[in-house]
C-alpha cells in the first residue's frame, strides 16, 4: 500500500494559501477592472456594462471567500461544533456561481467542525464532477456522531455532457498521489487528512453515469 503524504504544517497552510488566491485572483482582478472603467470619462458608453462586471464578480468573490472561511478556515473556538444551518448558507452561496443546482437534504444537526469542513470540501469535489451543469444532491443520515455522508452528482443531460471523476481525486483523498501534491490538488488532498482525523471512510465512484462520494464512520463500515 503506498505510504501516506505527511505534510509539514507550514507546506499545508501554503498550498491552502495558495489555493484560496487562485480562486480569488480572477474575481478581484476583474472588479479593478470594472472601476477602472466608471474612473474613465473616455468611456462612458461601457460604464453600465463595468458596473455589472463588478457587481457579478464581488457576488463570485464573496461566494469563494465565505465558503474557503468555513472550509479551510480554523474556529475561534478550539472544539467548537457547527450548525448545518450556517453549512446550508454557504454551501447555497456557492452554488449561485456554480452552472450545478443544488439538493441540499441535510437535517438541522451539529457536527464538529472538522467533520462539517469535511462535508463541505467533499461538497466542492462533486459540484467538479458536473462542471458544466446538472444536480449535486447532498444527504446526512445516521445517529449523532455517527453520520454518514453522501454525494450524488448527475450532468444535465441536455447539455449532453459526461459526468466527470475530478482529476487525480481518487489518489489525493487517499493521501498517496504517485507525483506527490501541490497547489493545484491540495483541496482534495486536505479533504483526504480531514477523512483522516475524523476516522471517515471515503470512496468515491461513477455508475452508470452517476458521481457517487460517500464518507461513512469507520465503526460503522466496519460492522458493514
Amino acid at each position: 500500500m503506498p505510504e501516506i503524504i505527511e505534510l509539514k504544517a507550514t507546506d499545508l497552510a501554503a498550498m491552502l494559501c495558495s489555493r484560496v488566491c487562485h480562486d480569488l485572483i480572477n474575481p478581484v482582478g476583474a472588479i479593478g477592472n470594472g472601476l477602472e472603467v466608471l474612473s474613465d470619462p473616455t468611456q462612458v458608453a461601457m460604464q453600465e456594462g463595468a458596473q455589472e462586471l463588478i457587481a457579478n464578480s464581488a457576488k463570485h468573490a464573496r461566494a469563494k471567500l465565505e465558503f474557503a472561511r468555513l472550509a479551510y478556515g480554523a474556529s475561534s473556538t478550539a472544539g467548537t461544533d457547527f450548525d448545518t444551518r450556517e453549512c446550508e448558507r454557504v454551501a447555497k452561496l456557492l452554488f449561485e456561481i456554480e452552472k450545478a443546482d443544488l439538493d441540499w437534504q441535510v437535517p438541522l444537526i451539529l457536527l464538529p467542525k472538522h467533520k462539517a469542513k469535511l462535508l463541505m470540501n467533499m461538497l466542492l469535489i462533486a459540484a467538479m464532477s458536473v462542471p458544466r451543469g446538472g444536480v449535486v444532491k447532498v444527504t446526512v443520515d445516521g445517529a449523532a456522531g455517527q453520520e454518514k455522508f453522501v454525494f450524488t452528482s448527475t450532468s444535465d443531460p441536455e447539455k449532453r455532457q459526461k459526468t466527470l471523476m475530478p482529476s487525480g481525486a481518487e489518489e489525493l483523498l487517499s493521501g498517496s498521489p504517485e507525483g506527490g501534491v501541490d497547489a493545484r490538488g491540495i483541496q482534495p488532498f486536505y479533504t483526504g487528512i480531514l477523512a483522516r482525523m475524523t476516522d471517515m471512510e471515503l470512496k468515491i465512484w461513477i455508475e452508470d453515469s452517476v458521481f457517487n462520494f460517500t464518507a461513512t464512520p469507520k465503526a460503522v463500515a466496519a460492522a458493514a
